[in-house]
């Protein structure tokens, strides 16, 4: 359920000094009985009972108010909004989505060129937030787990996910122990995919990106000097990520590989003799014959 955001412009605008206040959470505590700054004037300040979007009842809980009604024009809204956001779909803002009179996320891959330049007055507009929408499709479940609004399921718990389920098929209670959610999480998750997800609509994979499977590392190398075998240090740099190796711009506790061409015996080279790192005079004896090397 999401929080609403209660601006009550009779309160803000009054002389006294009652005070609404909305913490990190959104929870919203009430001065009852306020003092006015130039007197003793007291005044009770009354909660609200509905919604000021769509006046459906509102309920407490834990000292938040909450509108239960699932069709609130606001809440959709925000879904949405936050939706496009962590997708990274520009140009789908506040404005647009009530323009395009969009009220869940199918929605928003169910639209044309043409309604979009119909409904915000801009082919220009319309081809740019047509080409963000068709590119959001490509997302994994890694973003858009986080991006579908279940409660407690963000970036961390989806990461965690992908590291032990290869889709939303693979989600479930064993995994989500697995992957060191807690028992909050895993429920919220869990919930999402027993009672909603049958009927998600989206046209994404619902796939998980999977971990790339780092290289071993060889060891770690620092460079000394002018090279005769690359023109630069960074053509270096790169030649030896390629193949495992670390590079480090100074003689630390870690490094296994000293590369001097230069012939010249720097402080470099001194230090890592000192400290029994093997010292390598030409690279292509360290990773075997590259392109241009003779």
């Amino acid at each position: 359920m999401a929080r609403l955001y209660l601006a009550l412009l009779d309160v803000l605008t009054s002389p006294t000094s009652e005070k609404i206040v909305l913490d990190k959470n959104l929870k919203i505590s009430y001065n009852m009985c306020s003092i006015s700054m130039k007197g003793s004037h007291m005044r009770e300040i009354v909660p609200p009972t509905e919604c000021p979007s769509c006046e459906a009842p509102l309920e407490w809980s834990n000292d938040l108010l909450y509108c239960r009604n699932s069709e609130c024009f606001s809440q959709s809204s925000k879904k949405i909004e936050h939706f496009a956001k962590t997708l990274k779909i520009k140009g789908l803002g506040p404005a647009s989505i009530q323009k395009l009179e969009l009220s869940d996320f199918a929605d928003i891959y169910t639209l044309t060129k043409m309604m979009i330049a119909e409904a915000l007055d801009s082919e220009k507009v319309a081809e740019k937030l047509f080409f963000e929408i068709r590119n959001s499709t490509n997302a994994s479940l890694n973003l858009l787990l986080p991006a579908l609004g279940i409660p407690l399921v963000g970036k961390t718990a989806s990461a965690k996910l992908s590291s032990v389920c290869k889709s939303i098929h693979d989600v479930n209670y064993e995994s989500c122990k697995e992957a060191g959610l807690g028992p909050k999480v895993t429920q919220s998750v869990i919930n999402w995919v027993e009672n909603e997800y049958p009927f998600c609509e989206l046209p994404h994979s619902f796939e998980f990106d999977q971990p790339v499977e780092q290289p071993s590392v060889q060891g770690v190398v620092c460079i000394s000097g002018r090279l005769k075998s690359f023109k630069t240090k960074a053509e270096a740099t790169e030649a030896l990520n390629e193949r495992g190796y670390l590079v480090k711009s100074s003689v630390t506790m870690d490094v296994t590989h000293l590369v001097n061409e230069s012939g010249i015996e720097s402080a470099k080279t001194q230090k890592a003799r000192d400290s029994g790192i093997i010292v390598v005079t030409h690279l292509k004896d360290l990773i075997g014959e590259l392109h241009g090397i003779a």
